[in-house]
């Protein structure tokens, strides 16, 4: 008879606690509830709070996203290791890039598979230009600010050079706070020229590798197992559903609220185009 599982936990099997982070980070909809803060801090607080764990195993899959959201989970992984003196290892799935690698970078060692996306180190802004549709269409859009600038990169006005030399002055900004982050994280591991490593570009694992972008090839099941003993334990911590938060009131049928379903179009569309970015 197979040994129950709070016995298994007394008699010291090893355990290694498994949080899953999957989608785009800060892309948060009913039907699809992205990478959060929000999404993630119980699950965090839930893992590193078995007490006789091991380790941290955080399973990454996302193409980025919102470099706030990124910075706070990987803020938040780090206060909770060296609150509770325990190991993360980043297991990558498909892809950790942009803000996904931010986040690996919380962990003390990052292994990925062979065909695995990293890197993509760099900041992304991209929109759309109405300004000529609308012309052509014989549109008048009337629009009243107060503040030189509370219209800038406003997509049915012509880009201006002002607007986007602040822009990239921003974004300059964040990519060195970017990159000063995974000097700090990886540190010596780092096997490349800089003008490579942060210039947004990615790599598949593999190389990823050879470039100290990540530690080994691995995945999950197989390095707890040679690292921990084939007895190990890795529970999912995954979220607590209930049948009310099922039912909530003012949603439809397919999960999504007739006042928000723009809202919600718009950033599948923004998280499907982040996907693509790499492929998948």
């Amino acid at each position: 008879m197979a040994t129950p599982k709070f016995l298994r936990f007394l008699r010291g099997t090893p355990t290694v606690p498994v949080v899953r982070l999957t989608g785009a980070i800060g892309f948060s909809t009913p039907l699809s509830p992205g990478i959060t803060l929000a999404t993630t801090a119980k699950l965090l607080d839930r893992a590193f709070a078995v007490k006789k764990a091991k380790a941290i195993a955080i399973v990454i899959n996302s193409p980025g996203g919102s470099p706030v959201q990124s910075h706070l989970i990987y803020r938040r992984i780090r206060m909770l290791a060296e609150e509770k003196k325990k190991k993360v290892i980043a297991f990558v799935e498909d892809v950790a890039a942009s803000g996904g690698y931010m986040i690996a970078c919380a962990a003390d060692e990052i292994v990925v598979d062979p065909s695995s996306i990293v890197g993509s180190i760099g900041v992304i802004s991209a929109s759309f230009g109405f300004d000529k549709t609308i012309r052509k269409l014989g549109i008048d859009r009337r629009v009243h600010t107060a503040g030189d600038h509370k219209m800038s990169l406003d997509p049915f006005q012509p880009e201006k050079p002002d607007d986007v030399r602040r822009l990239k002055a921003i974004q300059k900004d964040i990519h060195e706070m970017f990159i000063g982050l995974v000097k700090k994280s990886r540190g010596r591991k780092l096997k490349g020229p800089e003008k490579t490593l942060f210039s947004g570009e990615f790599w598949v694992g593999e190389r990823g590798v050879e470039l100290g972008l990540a530690d080994r090839l691995g995945e999950i099941k197989t390095v707890l197992r040679e690292r921990y003993g084939k007895k190990v334990e890795t529970p999912l911590i995954a979220p607590s559903t209930s049948w009310f938060s099922k039912k909530t009131p003012g949603v439809s049928f397919d999960g999504v609220s007739d006042a928000n379903w723009a809202a919600t179009l718009i950033s599948a569309i923004e998280a499907r185009a982040l996907w693509s970015r790499y492929g998948l």
